[in-house]
């Protein structure tokens, strides 16, 4: 059984486009594999949260997690900052990391175009934190998004320079997860091509959204005026709604609504009310369990608890041996 390692980064609640994209496939990848989910709240300190910021976004994304399907008793979950072997191995690699490669980072040249005045130390070495996450636990996979290709083939360069100067066969160069089949691609109700907190928060329907929000953002969705045309090719905004309603709705629906655009008598507001109900209904059972969760702390510590001394087992060990390859010893 091969050994999978994906960080979670805590930026608050879960949206369709999250639950349809890699989510989705977390929750068939850790019956199939030996895996380590954990939140990335080291990552999050680049952007200078609060403490209560920081807290309280591990604990929703924990929760939300949770609630769209992870199971704590398959897969190890846990929270980055509970596994201080992290950090050991973060600085030995660091010492074998070279300025000029991290500051070719593609991620690192468009944090500095975007964020000025915030360009720090923990930016330009993210690429040797995310190394030492996936190698401290020796894994052979990870589920990287396109932003992150470059990070995971670094994690691949730094593995393989501690094995070269150390002369050893220690740590596995880790390769990207193939789901094997595309990830559904939800869209924004702002007419965008993707749902993104980071475009447009009221274009996203999160798992917890109540049944009111749903309407409303539903409502507010863009369209156009509508077909002029039989089958006339959709505009990117309506083509959004058909989308979404390809992935909540029953077929009878999605296809009900296709005929009416492609004989020009569809009314959108129909249509919108319809995708409302039908989203409000599928995000229902998620709803009710992030309640539940949110209120049952003693669960999420055993949670958290149970998921960091896995987690710790498998990084002490990698530590020791690091260290022992490396050539420290106690007088």
């Amino acid at each position: 059984m091969e050994i999978v390692v994906s960080g979670i980064r805590p930026t608050g609640d879960l949206h369709l486009g999250n639950y349809f994209g890699a989510l989705k496939n977390f929750l068939k990848m850790q019956y199939e594999n030996n895996c380590y989910f954990f939140i990335a709240d080291y990552h999050s300190l680049t952007t200078h949260p609060t403490p209560a910021d920081l807290h309280g976004n591990v604990k929703r994304v924990l929760v939300n997690y949770l609630a769209a399907g992870l199971d704590p008793e398959a897969a190890c979950i846990y929270v980055q900052s509970d596994i201080p072997q992290v950090t050991e191995l973060y600085l030995l690699l660091n010492m074998n990391a070279y300025k000029g490669e991290l500051e070719r980072v593609a991620s690192f040249k468009e944090k500095i175009r975007t964020q000025p005045d915030n360009v720090n130390a923990g930016l330009l070495t993210y690429p040797t934190l995310m190394a030492a996450d996936v190698i401290i636990h020796k894994a052979h996979k990870v589920p990287v998004g396109k932003d992150q290709e470059q990070h995971l083939e670094m994690a691949r360069t730094f593995a393989n320079r501690f094995n070269r100067l150390y002369k050893v066969d220690y740590f596995i160069e880790p390769v990207a997860y193939n789901f094997g089949e595309e990830l559904i691609k939800i869209p924004g109700l702002d007419g965008s091509t993707k749902m993104s907190k980071s475009d447009n928060e009221n274009s996203c329907i999160y798992l917890g959204d109540s049944a009111e929000a749903i309407r409303k953002k539903v409502m507010k969705a863009v369209s156009d005026q509508g077909p002029t045309e039989p089958n006339q090719p959709k505009a990117q905004a309506v083509e959004n709604l058909f989308n979404l309603m390809k992935a909540v709705s029953a077929e009878d629906t999605l296809n009900h609504f296709n005929d009416l655009y492609n004989t020009c008598q569809i009314r959108y507001g129909d249509m919108k009310k319809q995708l409302a109900e039908d989203l409000v209904i599928f995000t229902a059972p998620f709803r009710e369990r992030i309640l539940e969760l949110s209120d049952d702390n003693a669960y999420l510590h055993k949670v958290a608890t149970q998921g960091a001394e896995k987690a710790r087992e498998s990084a002490s060990k990698t530590i020791k041996e690091v260290r022992e390859i490396i050539g420290f010893r106690a007088f």
